[in-house]
């Protein structure tokens, strides 16, 4: 029920009765006002307290345990019990101790999803490689902070950010970390709000720093020069295509393909799967190959097993005598997870509000961030060493006559005069006077007071310099820039992703499968259900099924191996080989073709053929008497591509289609909807190398009139075949006689 309003106006009121004779009021709310009081919060308290990464690169809940943790003092310390931890975190983060120990789990070393763990750990994390390779209880495993995170809290007692009460007001926490590289691209994050998601993938830290100090340097810097592509801590191969990295780069948005690193040992004639792509695991890889296995698409492999053990991951596949392994990679790299993509969507939350942007405008918030700071920790620092240099101000007053000082002290009669008296004495100010009273006895000797007073000029020295700091924003960028430097050569490693250049994937052509062929009977109905039927099975089967008022249109006896054109009225041209479809019965209704190859809505088949060699040509009949005559040879693609765009032309819509051979020329019969006739030889058409060609005029129509079919002669009832054979083209037809319409009833329209 939705919650009253303080305001009833416009809202109706129902009053029906309860159990026991009780009424209870029922306030009636629209939809709207529901969503924008109940819904809307909780909406957006997900986006900002929960799923969405910020300038950081961290999560509410990172963020509160990686916090508390440093509270523990586990950046130095020994390990801790991770149960502590978690414990401890609960006082920040109240969401159970299920939650936090996952989010332990994600962050440490051992589990391996990061480039740069934070968590430093000890005993099973599980490994983010496998799905079912599960973590060990938070009793028995023991963590720490990693030696990187000196870079996450540099500076953080120094009001580098700002801390606000947790959830019960006990204690404060930071609302961000103030890391000194950009971490938000180097520790790959995901997360779903309502709405709305993030994923972002991570990069080599060393290439995120130095691409951080060109762009504060030269913002108009090509980033893909220093920050060159995605790095993952899993390794693989990244198929790298410039233009969309150029995409992803520029927007925040686009995908990339990552595949697996494999070895061939001869010796043993197998294949070592050592390194997999950050999306899939090893469980998902193997499932997949024993499918295509069963399905009888994969028959190289004899056996495939996980061999994965405390060297790392490694996944062996036992080969079948005389395979080539490259081609058989090639086959798993298509139908596998053994390649797969990875989908940006960088989107932050920045000042609150969630956005998605490039990596360019990332780092610029980035330094934006950082510069500020840095310019509150020098701002902190140059308080501290305003009020020390004030104090040691104060104490140099008493260097002129310390007798004085001791003579005042001592000739004062109350405790609570003594601060007023030396203040009075010396021209103090009350935090002078007592700092100086606070001194201990034995302090009160010129050397003691010669030696503080020394740092005078030297805290002079450094509150001016700091003072320039602040105010220079190119010595704030020179100071985020050596800051970068220093954790570049500090922690800063090697590429684990190796990329792979296009002029690199130039000989990785996929190549045919190798797939048995059979004699078939193929099945296409009107409204586009497909059967592929063996000659036993069509024997033994009864009728064809199909569905009321559906009926057949075409049938073809050919091989499994055979590959078929299927052309629809969206000028589109879709390709299948026989063999992609199951074996099938003539009871069964058969795969429904619009779904199978994945058309369009609204999309529906016209006319199907077989391809063949691609010899032959193919005759396009168009509403408006014009023929295109396209040699099958245009449909042909190296590549398999399974839709081809501007099958035909578009100008008019597509009547009938048919298929001539190589070397063939026929008699053809084209119908009108007036009830007209036109025999023609196919030798007066000629052949167009565009797919999307108008034709040429054949017949002509009078006004509100179509072609309505066409068809070889051979399979029409014309009994006066000279009466519709045209002289020249193009050519009207002649009516036709009731004898030479057969049984066919002409459709007129008028």
């Amino acid at each position: 029920m939705a919650r009253k309003k303080s305001s009833d106006q416009g809202k109706k009121r129902v009053n029906p009765e309860g159990v026991m004779g009780l009424h209870a009021e029922v306030l009636e709310q629209p939809i709207t006002d529901t969503l924008e009081i109940n819904y809307m919060p909780y909406a957006m308290s997900v986006i900002i307290s929960r799923a969405i990464p910020e300038i950081d690169g961290f999560k509410p809940s990172h963020r509160k345990l990686l916090y508390t943790m440093y509270q523990m003092k586990l950046l130095t310390g020994g390990r801790t019990k991770s149960a502590n931890v978690v414990g401890a975190t609960m006082k920040l983060n109240p969401h159970g101790d299920g939650a936090i120990y996952e989010t332990m789990v994600r962050l440490s070393r051992g589990y391996g999803a990061l480039l740069h763990p934070p968590v430093d750990s000890k005993g099973n994390f599980g490994k983010v490689y496998s799905r079912d390779m599960a973590y060990a209880a938070s009793r028995y495993t023991e963590v720490k902070l990693d030696g990187i995170c000196e870079e996450l809290f540099r500076d953080i007692d120094k009001d580098v950010v700002d801390f606000v009460p947790n959830y019960d007001g006990t204690l404060t926490e930071p609302v961000l970390l103030p890391t000194t590289f950009p971490n938000i691209l180097v520790s790959a994050n995901m997360g779903i709000a309502v709405g709305m998601a993030s994923n972002l993938c991570g990069f080599n830290l060393t290439e995120v720093c130095e691409a951080a100090i060109a762009r504060i340097r030269h913002p108009e810097a090509d980033l893909l020069d220093t920050l060159r592509a995605p790095d993952f801590p899993t390794g693989g191969q990244l198929l790298y295509d410039r233009k969309e990295m150029e995409n992803i780069y520029r927007t925040g948005r686009g995908s990339f393909k990552v595949r697996a690193k494999w070895r061939y040992v001869k010796s043993e004639n197998l294949i070592e799967i050592y390194e997999i792509p950050y999306t899939t695991t090893a469980e998902a890889i193997l499932d997949k190959v024993a499918e295509l296995i069963k399905l009888g698409k994969v028959r190289e492999v004899a056996d495939m097993r996980d061999e994965t053990d405390l060297s790392g991951l490694k996944l062996a596949i036992d080969l079948k005598r005389g395979t080539d392994p490259d081609k058989l990679m090639q086959k798993l790299f298509r139908t596998t997870p053994l390649q797969d993509s990875f989908a940006c969507n960088f989107n932050i939350l920045v000042d609150g509000m969630p956005k998605v942007m490039g990596v360019g405008e990332i780092l610029d918030r980035w330094t934006a961030w950082r510069s500020d700071c840095v310019r509150r920790s020098a701002q902190f620092t140059l308080r501290q060493k305003e009020e020390k240099l004030h104090l040691l101000r104060g104490l140099g007053a008493i260097l002129l006559d310390i007798d004085k000082a001791i003579a005042i002290i001592r000739g004062t009669e109350k405790d609570a005069m003594v601060v007023p008296n030396l203040m009075e004495g010396f021209q103090l100010d009350k935090v002078q006077a007592e700092y100086v009273a606070d001194i201990r006895l034995r302090n009160i000797n010129k050397e003691y007071i010669l030696k503080r007073t020394a740092e005078t000029e030297q805290l002079e020295k450094d509150i001016a310099d700091l003072a320039d700091l602040i105010a220079k924003p190119t010595r704030i960028q020179k100071e985020i820039i050596r800051q970068l430097e220093a954790v570049k050569k500090a922690h800063g490693q090697d590429r684990r992703t190796e990329i792979l250049l296009q002029d690199q994937l130039a000989e990785e052509v996929p190549e045919e499968e190798d797939v048995p062929s059979y004699p078939v009977h193929l099945f296409l109905s009107r409204e586009g259900y497909f059967k592929k039927i063996t000659p036993q099975s069509l024997r033994m089967s009864g009728e064809q099924k199909y569905k009321e008022g559906d009926g057949p249109a075409f049938h073809w006896e050919t091989t499994s191996a055979a590959e078929l054109l299927f052309f629809t009225n969206r000028q589109q041209c879709y390709k299948a080989f026989a063999h992609a479809f199951d074996d099938s019965k003539a009871s069964v209704l058969g795969d429904y073709l619009p779904a199978k190859l994945e058309m369009e809505e609204g999309e529906t088949i016209l006319w199907a053929g077989l391809a063949g060699d691609y010899t032959g040509q193919l005759l396009f009949f168009f509403a408006n008497g014009k023929v295109a005559r396209v040699p099958l040879a245009s449909y042909q693609t190296v590549t398999r591509r399974k839709k081809l765009t501007g099958a035909y032309s578009d100008k008019s819509p597509l009547k009938d289609v048919l298929a001539l051979p190589a070397g063939q020329e026929e008699d053809v019969v084209l119908y009108s909807t007036e009830g007209r006739a036109l025999l023609f030889q196919t030798d007066g058409i000629p052949v167009k190398t565009t797919r999307s060609t108008q034709g040429v005029q054949v017949m002509t129509l009078k006004k509100s009139y179509q072609v309505d079919h066409a068809a070889p002669l051979g399979q029409t009832s014309l009994v006066n075949q000279s009466r519709y054979r045209a002289r020249s083209l193009p050519a009207a037809g002649a009516l036709l006689k009731a004898e030479d319409q057969g049984d066919r009833q002409m459709t007129l329209e008028i």
